[in-house]
Parts: structure tokens; sequence; C-alpha cells
């Protein structure tokens, strides 16, 4: 296995890494709003802070090897199922080759933010 960082993306707020590679894939930790320059939250809505999780996320997809368009699962987590069509206005703009997903709401996020995101990729 190898551990996975880049400095464009925040760096973990925890005991874990951004992203691990193992057999061929990249499996990334969950992506928040958050500024990868100043750790700042961005945004204070659902679309704003999908934008930054999602360009975070990114981030580290390139870093490992891989992009979207290799991206076999998503994980998605609301704080708000009512921000499901707002956050899917984001999310579809990324994820254009739809990749298998779960998009859940929870009781609280990080930083009491409303969106984070993780994924699953086949390296290129």
């Amino acid at each position: 296995m190898k551990n996975i960082h880049t400095n464009n993306a925040p760096a973990a707020i925890g005991p874990y890494s951004q992203a691990k590679v193992s057999g061929g894939f990249v499996f990334t930790s969950g992506q928040i709003a958050l500024d990868p320059q100043t750790g700042a939250v961005i945004g204070q809505d659902v679309q704003t802070q999908a934008q930054q999780a999602i360009a975070n996320l990114g981030a580290i997809l390139k870093e490992a090897g891989s992009d979207f368009d290799h991206v076999v699962k998503t994980t998605c987590f609301l704080a708000d199922m009512g921000d499901f069509a707002a956050f899917n206005d984001v999310y579809a703009r990324y994820f254009t080759s739809k990749p298998a997903r779960s998009c859940v709401a929870v009781k609280t996020l990080p930083k009491n933010l409303l969106v984070e995101v993780e994924a699953v990729a086949e390296l290129i």
C-alpha cells in the first residue's frame, strides 16, 4: 500500500491519510469544504461546500494517478437530505461517468459542514 498526500487538498485533521493506493485502486478519505492552504471552511451553502469538497477530492485523485472519469464508487454524506437536489447539481458536473454511489444523511459532519464525499477509483 502507498499513502497519498498532496498540498492541493486539506491535510488530514485526524489520524488518517488523504488516500491509499492498493491493488490498482485509490481509496480516498472523505473530503470536506476546507481551503487546502488555510484550512478555513469554504461556503455556507451545500453547493459551495460540495464544489470545494469535490475539488479537494480531484486533487487527491490526481496525486494518486487517477481522475473523476475513473471513479467507480462514491459515498456522499449530507447533513440534510433536503440538500439532495442542490448537491446533485454540483456532483453531476464532475462525475459524468456516473459511478456507483451511496448518499446518506448523517447527524453531524466534521466542523458542522453540510457535505462530505469519498471515492474509490481505478489508477490510470
